[in-house]
């Protein structure tokens, strides 16, 4: 299924999954190539971009040899993954260095009226808030109506795929639907499609996410000229 848009260069917030910077074999060079000629296209036809990095598996790598050592907090392992966010994070701002402003954006209620630059990167923010919902802040903040939320998957299903053979694939559902379905709590390290505490911010706000496969840069360039892109899209 395939969604038809008209989006009008504006400014765009994009959560990109960690799972597409750093999967489990280490750091995805050729999608960074690919999403940096993505990102320089759509600047030079008028778009600006607020680009969110998870922790991915970064993240996972320190929380799970900090578990393996000692008792943990739930706070420790957020905090390991913040600080993978931000190492991500610096990653992306520097190979979009000639585009990006200059500072990697850790607060996303603090000043950034000194944003010049088409491109703004940004990262975790403290315990209890995934990148997902700096994101949404963030698009709250600009007034912009869509997050969009690149990971390693095509659409949300009604299960896990990857356990259930019978797993639907969902193209449009509203935030009520989803939220049944993620419920109200964060937790770090959680794998779900968009992070509970984000998704009760976006409703709140009436901003709507679209959900799809950072691995499919052509759907992503589809999304931003305006053409159909295959996703789901919660709102």
């Amino acid at each position: 299924m395939t969604h038809s848009n008209s989006l009008k260069p504006s400014t765009l917030v994009i959560s990109v999954g960690g799972s597409l910077v750093v999967p489990n074999g280490g750091i995805d060079v050729e999608f960074l190539k690919d999403f940096r000629e993505l990102i320089h296209k759509h600047v030079k036809l008028g778009w600006r971009f607020v680009v969110v990095v998870g922790g991915g598996g970064t993240a996972r790598h320190y929380q799970e040899a900090a578990r393996d050592v000692g008792k943990l907090t739930r706070d420790d392992l957020d905090w390991l993954g913040i600080h993978s966010t931000r190492l991500n994070g610096h990653l992306m701002r520097t190979v979009l260095r000639d585009v990006a402003h200059p500072i990697m954006i850790k607060d996303p209620t603090g000043s950034f009226h000194h944003w010049t630059k088409p491109v703004l990167v940004a990262a975790g923010w403290k315990p209890g808030w995934s990148t997902d919902y700096v994101a949404t802040r963030l698009a709250k903040r600009l007034k912009s109506k869509l997050v969009v939320n690149l990971s390693n998957i095509d659409y949300v299903y009604t299960k896990d795929p990857l356990k259930h053979k019978d797993a639907e694939v969902i193209c449009n559902i509203t935030w009520k639907e989803f939220r049944k379905m993620v419920g109200n709590t964060w937790d770090p390290g959680m794998n779900v499609p968009f992070d509970p505490v984000a998704s009760r911010l976006a409703h709140h706000s009436k901003i709507s996410v679209a959900i799809l496969n950072g691995k499919n840069i052509s759907n992503l360039d589809g999304l931003l000229t305006g053409e159909r892109f295959i996703g789901t899209v919660i709102g």
